[in-house]
């Protein structure tokens, strides 16, 4: 019975934020390259250690999180978004306390990346444990607002820098750490309900026993992989293709992107509840294959860059949509099950784009030749879903 008392679109609410955060730390100090190289003398190639600690520390808080399964949800969840805030200010007087800039950088790096792999591994659950209506729906809508986060930081960002100048980058640092100290608030007046028991979630070692769970981690390692290939070679690629500037490149590039696929999660959560889940992402996964052939192969730079859009459209059920099938097949996973999808997303949204770089390199810095070898992610995630949909077939009939 649904308990009437507690106000649970708070909790949906401070969830929304809480991937606002997310989107904020992950986007802000990419934007930022330019005034570290000429405020610290970092060179760019040193610049590039800075996602790649951030997606190593994030892969490592989501181990953590699978391999603790006991975690207390509302602390869990405000210390994401105290270490967020506290990430971020660190950026304004940090780097100036270390005699190499760059090892002050990276330590706000990390712990703003332990919040948000705290943020991917608890806000799913604690969304999927209220007693919204419309589960797979909800999931998709809360996932848009990493989407309209990361378009927010880029817009808002570029908007910034052109009135007020990069130099003053450190003041509006300052700005995007409100979303997460105001956030802190939010999570600690909110209801949250434990997605099982704790006594009844599995164990890490549990679901890897699990041989259909293992379908599901390849399924979100496609979907990691799809997304994260084309979110972060957008800007690249239109810089190449189009011979627009750096600015322009990130408005067209990932924002776009971005904006792409939260239109797409966001018409799927209002839209998609008489929908079958798998066949609407298997149908995307064709579109998103089709898409990266379009950006690959096609001689015209504007038709490219639309495939890159499109891919947007496509992807945005992917990830939501995976961590809502694995849930309802297997309910009792518990917080290690949220934690080890949050591990395999991260894992292909890393291998994704590696994979994108290695190609490009092997063939004489061409990014549309990095873009077709990572069509085989999403071909991956369809066959990973005719996979499921194979096993539930048979186990209806059983």
């Amino acid at each position: 019975m649904v308990d009437k008392v507690k106000d649970y679109g708070k909790t949906k609410q401070a969830c929304y934020l809480g991937f606002v955060t997310q989107a904020i730390v992950a986007n802000f100090a990419p934007l930022l390259f330019m005034a570290f190289h000429r405020e610290y003398g970092i060179s760019i190639a040193s610049l590039a250690l800075i996602p790649a600690v951030f997606y190593i520390v994030q892969l490592v808080t989501d181990l953590l999180c699978a391999k603790f399964k006991n975690i207390n949800y509302r602390k869990g969840i405000i210390a994401s978004e105290i270490t967020s805030a506290l990430g971020l200010v660190g950026l304004v007087f940090l780097p100036e306390l270390f005699s190499e800039p760059l090892w002050g950088i990276l330590v706000c790096v990390c712990v703003y990346a332990v919040g948000s792999g705290l943020i991917e591994v608890l806000c799913s659950p604690i969304i999927e444990a209220c007693p919204f209506p419309n589960k797979e729906g909800m999931m998709s809508l809360l996932h848009s607002f990493y989407c309209w986060g990361a378009v927010g930081v880029i817009v808002g960002s570029t908007l910034f820098f052109s009135l007020f100048g990069l130099e003053n980058w450190r003041f509006l640092a300052c700005l995007w750490a409100i979303v997460p100290l105001y956030n802190i608030v939010n999570f600690a007046t909110c209801p949250i309900e434990p997605i099982v028991q704790d006594s009844e979630g599995m164990s890490m070692s549990e679901l890897l026993r699990s041989r259909t769970f293992w379908v599901f981690l390849i399924l979100m390692v496609a979907a990691g992989a799809s997304e994260s290939t084309m979110a972060q070679w957008t800007s690249a690629f239109a810089e190449a293709s189009l011979g627009v500037s750096k600015a322009v490149g990130d408005l067209a590039g990932p924002c776009g992107f971005a904006f792409c696929m939260g239109l797409g999660r966001l018409w799927y959560g209002k839209k998609g509840l008489k929908l079958d889940l798998s066949a609407y992402m298997a149908g995307a996964g064709v579109l998103c294959f089709v898409a990266y052939l379009t950006a690959a192969l096609s001689p015209l730079p504007f038709i490219a860059l639309a495939g890159c859009m499109i891919s947007g459209l496509a992807v945005g059920i992917m990830w939501p949509g995976s961590i809502s099938l694995t849930s309802a097949r297997m309910p009792q996973g518990g917080t290690a099950l949220f934690a080890l999808l949050a591990l395999a997303g991260d894992a292909g949204g890393t291998l994704g784009p590696s994979l994108v770089g290695l190609c490009t390199k092997s063939g004489n810095d061409d990014i549309q030749s990095g873009i077709l070898a990572a069509s085989l992610f999403p071909i991956i995630l369809v066959v990973s879903l005719l996979c499921i949909r194979s096993k539930k077939r048979f186990s209806n009939k059983s």
